[in-house]
């Protein structure tokens, strides 16, 4: 285990342990409980969505949905009426989940190199296949069915192994599990599903993998005392074996998403581009339009480093983390473009990560003149460092910045370049930046680029 995150996690179990405080099933006391320490210190995550529905990989993770659910796609029901036999059944797919090429130490070589700090993976999504030899999902799990493999196994020791803290994803629901259609025909006012399957399944993942993070999801069909879910995450923090260091998401019951919980997601791709006041996390895909793997995505369906590097950016400006997504093929590769933007990004942040890890949002997210410029900031005392995301290089040799207020001993650095920069005082507030002795062809990154500033005095 790294230092940094031995560090993160030991002040966050001092931090709760200190507090002797016992925590009730209702919302105001479960949101009471202070974030563990090495979450917002992260700001980057990877989200990894890998099950059943990579083996048709068309559509999107939704493809047993979109086939047979209320309200199918055409689309996709045409592409199983031309490629499948007439009874096939999406249970058929199963055996075709092969993973033959799974490799949990490369998968966690990958993340680590992207610069990432933790990784959440789906144990199980709304097909109800899970990616572990569950006890309560009989003969529709990744031992008994195609891989034969505990994957969530392999992949959090492999996780571990490379210094990164381990998260899972768990849908609550199940589309067509019959308790569960049961329950819902009686207006939720039965919990079958939820006593003997969506419960025992969390349960069951939090006692034998003791993931640090508990992303829920399938919320949003029942209310929370539909799911038990403050009851849940009550024995989450007070008795689970990651009680100390574990952090959720809110997406626990109809109407809590966006209020409730360890930290927000509010919507898919949640970017609100202003500060927040509570901690938040932007789960996005690298691919615009699917979680899971694609067969037939476009290169143009992929997020350029632009696009990704902006989203960051304006992220954890805005005080967020964001959770990147890659799909894996049904076979268990990840496809060399994911792979491609997640390595050029950790080359990125070894340049700009100072900017990133550990940092808050400032006085100013967005400069008051420039919209291609973001601020972080970090403060020790007296003294102000300030981060100013450059999204576009200047055409001319001068950068200007209306938000900072320079004092008499601040300096500016373009990071992982040699040298400090001079710079102007421009009125009362702002700075212009002289470039002209930035060589182009030297600069450490070909996107984004980050200046700081030392000991501002706003």
């Amino acid at each position: 285990m790294g230092a940094l995150r031995l560090a993160a996690l030991c002040l966050a179990a001092l931090t709760t342990l200190s507090q002797g405080v016992t925590y009730q099933p209702n919302w105001a006391s479960i949101d009471s409980r202070p974030l563990p320490a090495w979450y917002d210190q992260s700001k980057l995550g990877i989200f990894v969505h890998w099950g059943v529905f990579s083996v048709p990989s068309i559509s999107s993770e939704w493809f047993w949905e979109r086939w047979q659910g209320e309200k199918p796609d055409p689309k996709v029901v045409q592409f199983m009426k031309d490629n499948y036999r007439p009874d096939f059944t999406y249970a058929d797919f199963g055996k075709e989940f092969t993973a033959e090429f799974f490799d949990a130490d490369q998968w966690a070589k990958i993340f680590a190199a992207s610069g990432a700090k933790y990784i959440v993976f789906v144990s199980k999504h709304h097909e109800g296949y899970t990616n572990w030899p569950s006890k309560y999902s009989f003969n529709w799990n990744s031992m008994d069915v195609g891989p034969n493999r505990d994957i969530v196994g392999e992949l959090a020791t492999a996780v571990r192994k490379a210094d990164l803290i381990f998260g899972l994803y768990h849908s609550l629901f199940e589309w067509f599990h019959p308790l569960y259609l049961q329950d819902k025909a009686n207006n939720f006012n039965t919990q079958d599903f939820v006593a003997r399957k969506t419960m025992p399944e969390l349960f069951e993942i939090v006692n034998k993998y003791k993931p640090e993070v508990i992303w829920s999801d399938g919320d949003w069909g029942a209310p929370d005392v539909y799911w038990n879910s403050t009851n849940f995450i009550a024995w989450l923090y007070n008795e689970s074996p990651v009680k100390d260091t574990v952090v959720t998401n809110d997406r626990w019951g109809k109407g809590v998403k966006c209020h409730h919980g360890g930290y927000l997601t509010c919507r898919d791709r949640y970017n609100p581009g202003v500060k927040q006041n509570r901690k938040f996390e932007n789960a996005m895909t690298i691919d615009k339009g699917s979680w899971g793997f694609r067969r037939n995505a476009y290169l143009e369906d992929y997020l350029t480093m632009d696009e990704l590097l902006e989203t960051l950016i304006v992220t954890v400006s805005c005080g967020g983390n964001l959770l990147v997504n890659v799909g894996p093929t049904k076979y268990g590769m990840i496809a060399p473009i994911y792979e491609e933007r997640l390595r050029d990004l950790g080359q990125w942040m070894q340049v700009n990560g100072d900017g990133i890890y550990g940092s808050h949002p400032w006085t100013y997210q967005n400069d008051t003149k420039n919209p291609d410029v973001w601020y972080t900031m970090k403060a020790d005392g007296s003294s102000k460092d300030v981060y100013a995301f450059v999204l576009k290089w200047p055409t001319t040799d001068v950068l200007t910045l209306a938000a900072p207020a320079p004092t008499s001993t601040t300096k500016v650095t373009l990071m992982g370049y040699q040298a400090p920069l001079n710079f102007t005082k421009t009125g009362s507030q702002g700075v212009s930046v002289q470039l002209s002795e930035v060589q182009y062809a030297l600069l450490p990154c070909e996107w984004a680029w980050t200046f700081k500033l030392t000991n501002i005095a706003n």
